[in-house]
């Protein structure tokens, strides 16, 4: 795929391309000024799912980041948007701060939604949802990341818990956020261009590169937050580019 100079939309990843934690990475502030300023429509797309999207949309002001909150796309609201547009019955397991976001667990449930709970996972938790899948619910997960940088090191993510749910109860879990192409879909759609006009700047090879290929739209990786030795040369997942930082993406995008 070759590397997109003059998209007519960016996609921007959060965690791992514009801060870390609770502070913005070295020029990505100056960086997205810049970014906007050329007129690009943009989206910012998270597989965050412990904290609620208005949280999250002031935590990144704090940061300097300038920004809507309907700029932002969360895993976490792309599983409440499914749920609702299905008339689903759900059993949300998530993170208690986003609890209220999603709304109440039905009594009944007919489809079982994780997210990251983070400390709160448990085998108890576990155990009663792999008993609901083994009765035939469906699992939606709001994503299948294998882990996340924070400010001391890589930590655990969701997909391991994902991933033994669908081991123990031998299902196949629907992805509602990263790497699902129908999540990168979504936002390119919006923003009304097509896949191969849109650009989306991201850390994670597997699902940032990985899902917006899929999805038909140019990925370009840059070499902070989760970025590992290795990632350049992967036999299928192919960057349009790569580059050191955010800031430096941009500066190739708008020349």
């Amino acid at each position: 795929m070759a590397p997109t100079t003059s998209p007519k939309a960016v996609l921007i990843d959060l965690a791992g391309v514009l801060h870390t934690g609770d502070d913005a990475l070295p020029g990505a502030v100056r960086a997205l000024d810049r970014l906007r300023a050329s007129g690009l429509p943009l989206r910012f797309l998270t597989n965050t799912t412990r904290t609620p999207s208005n949280i999250l949309f002031a935590k990144l002001q704090r940061m300097g980041f300038t920004l809507a909150a309907g700029e932002i796309q969360t895993a976490a609201l792309a599983a409440r948007t499914l749920v609702r547009s299905r008339g689903l019955r759900p059993l949300w397991l998530v993170h208690p701060d986003i609890a209220e976001e999603m709304g109440d667990s039905a009594a009944d449930p007919n489809v079982v939604v994780l997210g990251d709970m983070g400390a709160h996972f448990s085998y108890p938790i576990l155990n009663h949802a792999f008993r609901l899948l083994m009765q035939g619910l469906p699992l939606m997960a709001m994503a299948r990341n294998r882990y996340f940088m924070e400010p001391d090191a890589l930590s655990l993510d969701m997909g391991a818990f994902v991933a033994g749910l669908e081991y123990s109860a031998g299902i196949t879990a629907e992805i509602t956020g990263k790497p699902a192409p129908a999540f990168f879909a979504a936002a390119q759609a919006e923003l009304g261009v097509d896949a191969a006009e849109a650009v989306l700047i991201g850390d994670d090879l597997a699902d940032d590169i990985g899902g917006a290929q899929a999805a038909g739209i140019p990925g370009i990786l840059v070499r902070t937050g989760k970025f590992r030795a290795g990632d350049d040369a992967h036999p299928d997942i192919r960057p349009a580019a790569i580059y050191d930082d955010f800031s430096a993406a941009v500066d190739a995008l708008l020349g």
